[in-house]
């Protein structure tokens, strides 16, 4: 199975470094010295990373056979794709590979339906679930045990309890708004205060 596991950004320095944006809670493993990656676009690859560290909070990497800040540009925004077991799993029980939560559904401690997770977002801060709602909106749900309480790989869900205001019931907002616009020519400013206030906001 591959999996993206990194984005390349900007050059650093004269001498073929760069910036790259981890897309991997392994980034010792997979993007280690020795570590052959595919590429997209493949015909920026593949790359064998020389060498790696850590300078100012972001990963530096350099690849065999880059010497130069044009060399290094070149590879701007290509994305790091290994190769890995899908039987593998991470040492700690509490941490999960992206594809094992892909596609899981999310529900709330009652069974609620909320969405289905379409994209991890690793963020520098905290990774998010991207969660694709029946009506096609999405929600970002911050991947952290005080709200995600439960992941069951078996069931193929993932169950949270989200904090109010979260996840917005975006039918009740629409309702809210139609019925305040038929009261008062006003209520329209004031319902779009409220449907400002996304979920996206939140987290």
């Amino acid at each position: 199975m591959q999996l993206v596991v990194a984005r390349v950004g900007r050059a650093h320095g004269i001498k073929g470094e760069v910036t790259v944006e981890v897309r991997t809670d392994e980034p010792e493993l997979r993007l280690a010295p020795g570590a052959v990656l595919a590429t997209d676009p493949a015909s920026a690859g593949p790359l064998t990373v020389e060498t790696g560290r850590v300078h100012s909070g972001r990963l530096l990497l350099r690849f065999a056979g880059v010497r130069d800040r044009n060399g290094a540009e070149a590879l701007r925004n290509t994305l790091l794709i290994a190769e890995i077991n899908p039987d593998d799993k991470p040492e700690d029980p509490d941490e999960y590979y992206d594809h094992q939560l892909m596609d899981l559904d999310v529900v709330l401690e009652d069974g609620t339906e909320v969405g289905r997770i379409t994209e991890i977002s690793h963020l520098p801060s905290q990774d998010l679930f991207v969660v694709e709602r029946a009506d096609g909106t999405e929600v970002l749900i911050p991947f952290v045990e005080e709200i995600v309480v439960d992941i069951d790989l078996e069931k193929q869900r993932a169950v949270i309890d989200p904090p109010p205001g979260l996840i917005d019931d975006r039918a009740e907002i629409a309702s809210s708004r139609d019925a305040d616009n038929a009261s008062s020519g006003d209520a329209e400013n004031t319902s779009g205060d409220t449907e400002n206030t996304s979920a996206g906001d939140e987290a």
